[in-house]
């Protein structure tokens, strides 16, 4: 049995766990490795790519600084988090707003550190990438449309970084790239409707604040729709090059069938936590799915 010390403190790093959302890390780490192996670097071995010891280091920075981001994220939203998740923010706060922040400087350090070891052009494109995920937490978030679109674009520079090191230019890349960013700004205005309660609460000037419900639903739906011009483009014109994956293209067509039937009925946030998860759905299965480029790459490409 443990005692009450051994206990407060597995909560605690349960709760800084939860902080740092880890469990986003982990996908993003694992999605970085297979956009890689799959679609940036397909023509070298496998071994290369996992023991690419750059990459692993722009995976370590990365990593460092979403997680650095999700904790200045957590100390400015505090009380907004209280109101849209109650239960979340009171497990975040068995660690302190001072303990936060010094990991928050710590994350920042190591991820510089970890880009240092790659090259300056690395350190400054890191030092960069920490300021506007600061700068979005502290201000834009509080601002309609630009605080979405420079969410999606945060989200998206991690895979960017990687991009550069293998210096990839097709532009099925960049399809890939737009159908992800197109699915995360849908993610991000979901989640402004899902918290809507507390963004008006606090003078978070938000599009469902601002213009309302029915006109997030009118820019979900434009949204939806865009999103199918990179689905068509990839099962179509770059058929040859996604394998196998032309299966989780034409289930997003239907998830995104469904995901509009359920965005017009929605009316509460139980409803719009619903939505969230099928976006996150979407894109959890659609990184594991790259694995379909090449179902046998791993054990042909190895060695």
């Amino acid at each position: 049995m443990l005692n009450r010390k051994q206990k407060l403190f597995l909560l605690k790093f349960f709760s800084l766990f939860s902080l740092v959302r880890g469990y986003n890390i982990l996908i993003i780490v694992i999605a970085q490795y297979l956009t890689s192996i799959y679609i940036l670097a397909p023509d070298l071995r496998v071994r290369d790519v996992l023991f690419d010891v750059n990459l692993l280091m722009l995976v370590l920075a990365s990593s460092s600084a979403i997680a650095s981001g999700y904790i200045i994220n957590s100390f400015y939203d505090s009380e907004k988090d209280l109101i849209n998740r109650p239960q979340k923010t009171m497990l975040d706060k068995l660690v302190s707003q001072r303990t936060k922040l010094s990991a928050y400087f710590v994350l920042n350090f190591l991820s510089v550190i970890f880009a240092s070891y790659v090259s300056f052009r690395a350190v400054l494109f890191f030092s960069i990438y920490i300021f506007f995920l600061w700068f979005y937490s502290h201000k834009l978030k509080k601002y309609p449309f630009i605080g979405n679109i420079t969410a999606a674009i945060l989200a998206v520079i991690p895979f960017f970084a990687i991009f550069v090191h293998y210096r990839n230019f097709d532009v099925v890349i960049f399809v890939h790239a737009t159908f992800l960013f197109l699915l995360i700004a849908m993610r991000e205005l979901v989640k402004d409707l899902e918290n809507i309660k507390g963004d008006l609460t606090h003078g978070y000037n938000t599009i469902p604040v601002v213009y309302g419900e029915k006109t997030s639903k009118i820019m979900l739906t434009v949204l939806s729709v865009l999103t199918l011009a990179p689905i068509i483009l990839l099962i179509t014109k770059f058929k040859d090059e996604i394998g196998y994956m032309d299966y989780y293209f034409y289930v997003s067509i239907i998830g995104l069938a469904v995901f509009l039937a359920v965005l017009w009925y929605s009316k509460n946030k139980i409803h719009y936590m619903v939505l969230h998860n099928i976006l996150k759905f979407a894109i959890v299965i659609g990184v594991f799915s790259i694995v379909l480029i090449h179902v046998n790459l791993l054990l042909h490409r190895f060695f």
